[in-house]
């Protein structure tokens, strides 16, 4: 039987290392990372670091196309809804800030894919889930060998690998609210080359209702090609070269603005009509090329060059010219408030320039492009096993901002633009970022005995240019970054892992002589089990039960739109100083054997996160606000967990998926927060079910939010936001 050999970047302990797949010529394509997986020459179940997989066929039980409904499955990670679809997702790990995932690395094969991950982090571009192989978070001190963001931890995304083989795949569905899908893949080759194409269209016309009428959906569309081509493959010395081009785009009619408390109650997918002009249009594009080379038997030596545009425009509602957006929703029945939420919801015409509604785009064009090398090498030193990399690169990102405003009337139900009054520039700036950044690891194994230490260094070159103040600003942040993990396996199943790292979040470019980097000092220990379950001989079952401990000598908010910053302090840092957040993170899984070739999958995950200010500080962030010590953080659940069952055979499935999320603060504080100043808790209860009507052809439904639970997940930046209602869909995906 002849085997073919491939490689694939994932994530483990302390670095970024190449896994080596022996795949049989019949099983080409199929990835099993639960048995196939090593890590700096350790099993993925040994590695001192907490490392969770989603493999392709997690993904493939609920056939999700939001994020936000894969990531919960993961203890340590949360997430905010904000449109009810994930177009925008909002991911936080360990406790740092959700807002727009910025303080977490975010990768796509290995390659940072934020728009602008040092000069603007906020991450308006999110890869569609349903494309990914498999999904890769990785937490505690491994992070040091990813950045620029090392404090929570980081997310790989990995996309499909190019097939051995002829093959493709036709994934088709329709749903409620107009839902339509269609996936499609091709690729062959061999073991000297081959290509993957790959195109998906994603659309709907929204859950919402527009008052007055409209279209609240999106549509997006993604397209990538891969190519890879090896001169000599059975060579000593072997060559491999790849490409990746992408391109995506999207036009979503989404809108910052929600509802006011009683209108929420009463009609909770209910759009006013100030935000009947609201529209995001965005474009990517995207071009990797990979050369890897075993330059010796125990060396090997991986390059990539990548560069990636994004521009995005949001025409959108900004404000109500006379009054805060936020406190005119708290109170709309207030004498001061009427008039304007009259205005803003289109009850009544604007009378007055204080009844203006604020509406306009803000431009933001995106660049970066940069190249990286990993150099690997194994070799031993009496009975202990080294797997050493050194890994180097060089970033680029920049981004032009463009925000202009006009002031339209609210007349007979819509807004129309006072042509009268010019146009207002809110911001017109440049900030560019220049980075190299250096790591270096050893994972050492010892018998039972994992440990790998590791560094990073990163110098970082920002500039900032205020356009319509001529003002410029620029700053050099230079910052070492040591870890350490390790495992120490007490039985061949069950072993005790620990590590300690240093946790860095760079400030954005722009009043440097204020800002500081956020700096940490993170912990973690903890227990796991994985293998065959004590007492039986067919069950499988992974358990693990970590605590952590950040420990922040300064931690940081970078102010957004999606958080109700105003234009002029948009991507500005507040400095709030210390800080501690801890909890405990809880994972068991299990696939259970039945007869007839069932089987049982049950998982369950559990989270518990406290969060403190140790210092007293006041910010212009609205999330912050004024702080004392002892405030908790805001968008940080107390409690989540998420649970799974289903029953599996080889011609059909059905699967349950159950998530809660506590409530969360959004504003910084002690008391009690107000109804305007909390998200709702909330359970979601998903079911997904399929059957395989031939061996290429399988049919399937799924319903999310079956409970059909009405939520607020956020009141930021304007008002009640809803999570999505009860949504049906059905689809075919047909293998050929």
């Amino acid at each position: 039987m002849r085997l073919f050999v491939t490689r694939s970047v994932v994530f483990s302990g302390a670095a970024l290392a190449i896994v080596s797949r022996a795949r049989a010529e019949e099983d080409v394509g199929r990835p099993n990372e639960e048995n196939e997986v090593l890590v700096t020459g350790t099993r993925l179940n040994r590695v001192g670091g907490s490392v969770t997989v989603i493999n392709r066929e997690e993904l493939d039980r609920f056939h999700y196309d939001d994020v936000h409904q894969v990531l919960p499955t993961v203890p340590g990670v949360y997430v905010r809804g904000e449109d009810g679809m994930g177009l925008r997702p909002n991911i936080g790990l360990r406790g740092v800030s959700s807002d727009r995932s910025k303080k977490i690395t975010l990768m796509e094969d290995g390659i940072l894919f934020a728009p602008a991950p040092y000069s603007a982090p906020a991450a308006y571009y999110f890869p569609m889930i349903d494309r990914m192989q498999s999904v890769r978070v990785l937490k505690g001190p491994a992070a040091i060998a990813y950045g620029p963001q090392t404090v929570g931890g980081a997310i790989d995304l990995i996309t499909r690998d190019i097939p051995y083989e002829r093959k493709g795949t036709a994934d088709m569905s329709l749903g409620q609210f107009a839902f339509r899908k269609l996936h499609l893949t091709y690729g062959a080759g061999d073991e000297r080359m081959g290509f993957f194409i790959e195109g998906m269209h994603l659309a709907n016309d929204g859950f919402k209702v527009l008052d007055g009428g409209g279209d609240t959906g999106f549509a997006r569309n993604e397209w990538m090609v891969k190519g890879r081509y090896s001169p000599n493959p059975d060579s000593e010395h072997s060559h491999e070269f790849q490409i990746k081009l992408g391109y995506s785009d999207e036009a979503s009619n989404e809108s910052y603005l929600g509802l006011s408390g009683r209108d929420f109650d009463k009609t909770p997918y209910r759009r006013y009509a100030g935000s009947k002009f609201d529209r995001m249009e965005w474009h990517r594009t995207q071009i990797v090329v990979r050369h890897n080379v075993h330059a010796a038997r125990d060396f090997e030596i991986t390059t990539t060059a990548y560069r990636q545009q994004f521009s995005r425009s949001w025409n959108r509602y900004k404000g109500i010219a006379g009054a805060e957006t936020n406190s005119v929703l708290a109170d709309p029945d207030s004498s001061q408030n009427q008039i304007y939420y009259a205005a803003m919801s289109g009850a009544s015409d604007s009378s007055s320039r204080g009844e203006h509604l604020l509406i306009g785009p803000n431009q933001r064009d995106f660049l970066s492009f940069g190249v990286q090398t990993q150099l690997r090498y194994t070799q031993r030193t009496g009975p202990v096993h080294h797997r050493a990399e050194l890994g180097m690169r060089y970033h680029y990102d920049e981004i032009e901002r463009l925000h202009t405003e006009d002031r339209f009337a609210m007349t007979n139900g819509a807004p129309v633009r006072v042509a009268t009054e010019p146009t207002n520039i809110s911001a017109e700036n440049k900030a560019s970022t220049h980075a190299l950044a250096l790591n270096f690891t050893d994972a050492m194994t010892w018998g039972r005995l994992s440990v790998t230490p590791g560094v990073r260094f990163e110098s970082i070159h920002s500039r900032y240019e205020d356009r319509t103040t001529g003002k410029t600003d620029g700053a050099i942040t230079p910052v070492v970054l040591p870890g350490v993990g390790a495992y120490l396996g007490i039985t061949r199943n069950f072993g005790l892992l620990s590590g300690v790292h240093r946790g860095f979040s760079p400030p954005p470019p722009g009043d440097s002589r204020n800002n500081k980097p956020e700096l940490s000092v993170n912990y973690e220990a903890g227990v796991r089990y994985s293998g065959i379950a004590p007492g039986s001989n067919k069950l499988p079952l992974r358990a693990e039960a970590i605590a952590f401990y950040n420990d922040y000598s300064n931690i940081t908010s970078i102010c957004t739109a999606s958080s109700g910053c105003l234009d002029k302090n948009i991507d500005r840092q507040f400095d709030v100083g210390a800080a501690r957040i801890y909890g405990v993170e809880l994972l068991a899984e299990t696939k259970v054997p039945l007869p007839k070739r069932y089987k049982l999958p049950l998982r369950a995950v559990y989270t518990y996160t406290n969060t403190e200010f140790l210092s007293a500080f006041s910010a212009d962030d609205p999330l912050i606000g004024k702080v004392q010590p002892g405030d908790y953080m805001p968008y940080v659940p107390m409690h989540q967990t998420s649970m799974g069952v289903g029953i599996e055979s080889p011609r059909w499935a059905l699967n349950f998926a159950g998530t809660f999320v506590d409530s969360m603060r959004e504003r910084a504080g002690r008391e009690e927060p107000a109804r305007y100043d909390r998200t709702d808790p909330y359970f979601l209860l998903d079911v997904s079910g399929s059957v395989n009507v031939t061996k290429r052809v399988q049919i399937y439904a799924n319903a999310r939010n079956l409970l059909d639970n009405v939520y607020v997940v956020s009141h930021r930046p304007f008002g009640a936001r809803p999570g999505a209602p009860r949504w049906v869909t059905a689809g075919v995906r047909v293998d050929f």
